[in-house]
């Protein structure tokens, strides 16, 4: 699996908290960053499109991270992953820089997802990706670390 992003994650909380999650993947979560892009919003999409595309080969299950993507439970994220994963083609999850991204990366995902109407961070959202992907992981693999009850 690889992460493909906009931007550096520099040392501090954010990388901690980031590494202790994908420490914990298997396969391993790769990261591959991009530099963010100057200019117009439009250009600045367009350069970080070039780029995340690039960074993508054309076998690649390509998941892309955006607000008007699929909300997930973590459940429904788990079996989603399994399926992406026994497609036997390598999983690129996707996260844009802070102007989003341009039109072509949505059309070629293969899948477009969400962590909800709010907005985040980028680099928060990296965290939140590497901790779900984990969960979906301990789900699939029935380990204790996803709780299924709730309050009534």
């Amino acid at each position: 699996m690889k992460l493909v992003a906009v931007g550096k994650l520099k040392a501090g909380p954010e990388l901690a908290l980031f590494e202790r999650y994908a420490a914990r993947l298997r396969p391993a979560l790769l990261v591959q960053e991009v530099p963010a892009a100057r200019g117009s919003v439009i250009e600045q999409k367009r350069r970080e499109a070039e780029l995340l595309l690039a960074a993508c080969p054309d076998n690649a299950f390509v998941v892309v991270l955006d607000e008007g993507g699929r909300l997930f439970d973590s459940p429904s994220f788990s079996k989603a992953l399994t399926s992406w994963q026994e497609s036997g083609r390598p999983i690129h999850f996707v996260i844009g820089g802070a102007e989003g991204l341009e039109r072509s990366v949505l059309e070629r995902a293969d899948a477009v997802m969400s962590f909800g109407a709010m907005t985040w961070p980028h680099m928060l959202v990296r965290i939140m990706l590497a901790e779900q992907v984990f969960r979906a992981q301990a789900i699939a693999t029935n380990h204790p670390y996803h709780k299924t009850s709730r309050p009534v």
